[in-house]
């Protein structure tokens, strides 16, 4: 992988899913945040944690797969050269966004702020939103037959 290439992908994880499931949701349910740094944890603390990082897990293994595999990044801006479907785009078509989803649920968990899962369930709903009406056209028209083939098998979420 190029320097150029780990650099707009450094810049688009920060960007785009550092904003969307760190940022804004600290924003959001900051003094639950703090609240909890204050008190000895208990079982949802560590499901919170236990969930989040399974979804950090999920969203850098997509991102290094799109690297390496695709020759591109996360960001619609600058897309992969190559349709990803190994590691665990042969299980669902947006593992990525199914690794954000579990950092916003794993968050809101470790909180239990009612204000970041009405959050959560906004992004969701954004999320699919962008993906069947931005994302699986500009995919079908970039990738054409492998595409389809592979939207035939692999189930756009689980």
């Amino acid at each position: 992988m190029s320097m150029s290439l780990f650099l707009r992908n450094l810049f688009f994880t920060i960007l785009q899913p550092g904003v969307v499931a760190g940022l804004i949701p600290f924003l959001i349910a900051r003094k639950n945040f703090e609240h909890s740094a204050d008190q000895a944890f208990q079982i949802h603390h560590y499901a919170g944690i236990a969930v989040c990082l399974t979804g950090i897990g999920i969203t850098l293994h997509c991102i290094a797969n799109f690297a390496i595999h695709g020759r591109g990044t996360l960001s619609p801006a600058d897309p992969t050269k190559q349709l990803v479907i190994s590691g665990l785009y042969r299980f669902s078509r947006n593992p990525m966004y199914v690794g954000v989803m579990l950092m916003l649920i794993g968050e809101a968990i470790f909180t239990q702020s009612t204000g970041l899962l009405v959050y959560s369930i906004g992004i969701f709903t954004a999320f699919n939103l962008f993906i069947v009406f931005r994302e699986e056209p500009r995919l079908k028209k970039d990738f054409g037959t492998s595409y389809h083939e592979y939207c035939k098998t692999v189930r756009r979420w689980i």
